[in-house]
């Protein structure tokens, strides 16, 4: 198949805020918390906690796994809504801080489905030069774009990142394909301003600020329906069942979410690497967070089949199959 996941890392602030800290600033409590998301701390950045720096701890334990240095990178691709700045990307300042001096590097924008379009981004490029030595990152510091008097958003998001690096291998094992979706006629359902524009002719109105604004009750109807539907007609266009992947890897959204999904597509909770309580809805650095938990803890071997699947603003949302 070609392009192979060679090594994964993760990266996770110090700081965990839990639902009893929270208690203290917002009409709320654990209880009420743990039984509608099934989230308990989540982690929250600090000093030098920047996105990039996530980003690069995270990349420098994906280079570990693969045996590589940094020097033998061609590209660099972060995924993330939450940059400290608009402009260098966040790509740009890992690559300074590895010190990835043959990569080129860049941001894509595609909030939680994010990491899963720069894998399959990633694929396309191997595919075209199977030398190519490619870190994907999901990263993101969400704690900098909360809105922290709105309880519908804030005691959902946590800080971290995870990596990947791409490259090419003869054999079985290998990128697979995805199914992927984006409906921009939903942006309002899931969004997030810029600062107010300096040009007032192009001011938007009832900007509320640079924070995440998110209509839950619609969020839930479509993003579990959305990701089944994904993943179905995924197995349909590769012609297997649900019964021959060996784990399943979602979008750490809640634990609601998670669970209709899970009793939709009627796949053995076994089957399900889930870790929301502890970390919440990191968006784009949820599954590659996940995807190194899982690799590290030994939930993944040689030629297992792993299906992934997201669903995040834009609207975006979509799934992939690999073969490990």
């Amino acid at each position: 198949m070609g392009t192979v996941i060679l090594g994964t890392g993760s990266c996770l602030p110090v700081k965990r805020v839990s639902n009893h800290d929270l208690e203290g600033i917002l009409d709320t409590s654990d209880e009420w918390i743990q039984s509608r998301t099934g989230i308990k701390a989540p982690r929250i950045s600090g000093k030098g906690e920047q996105t990039y720096n996530l980003a690069t701890e995270a990349a420098r334990g994906a280079l570990d796994m693969a045996g590589m240095t940094a020097d033998q990178l061609d590209i660099i691709v972060v995924a993330t809504i939450s940059s400290h700045m608009l402009m260098p990307s966040c790509a740009c300042f890992v690559q300074k801080e590895l010190g990835a001096t043959k990569a080129f590097a860049y941001d894509i924008n595609a909030a939680c489905s994010g990491f899963l379009y720069a894998l399959d981004l990633g694929d396309k490029y191997i595919r075209a030069d199977p030398t190519k030595k490619i870190l994907i990152i999901g990263a993101e510091a969400l704690s900098a774009r909360m809105n922290w008097a709105d309880r519908n958003t804030c005691i959902l998001f946590g800080d971290g990142a995870g990596a990947a690096i791409l490259g090419h291998q003869q054999g079985e094992s290998g990128y697979i394909n995805s199914n992927f979706f984006s409906d921009g006629n939903l942006w309002h359902l899931l969004y997030m301003h810029t600062a107010t524009s300096n040009n007032a002719e192009l001011c938007v109105e009832d900007n509320p600020g640079v924070h995440v604004v998110m209509e839950g009750r619609e969020i839930f109807k479509y993003a579990v329906k959305a990701m089944e539907d994904a993943v179905r007609g995924l197995l349909i266009k590769e012609k297997i069942t649900i019964d021959s992947v060996n784990l399943v890897i979602p979008h750490q959204a809640n634990i609601r979410i998670l669970n209709n999904l899970i009793e939709r597509l009627e796949i053995p909770k076994e089957k399900v690497f889930i870790n929301v309580a502890e970390y919440g809805n990191t968006s784009a650095a949820s599954i590659p967070i996940a995807l190194d938990e899982a690799k590290r803890e030994g939930r993944i071997s040689t030629g297992d089949t792993i299906l992934f699947c997201t669903f995040g603003g834009g609207l975006t949302w979509g799934a992939t199959l690999i073969k490990w």
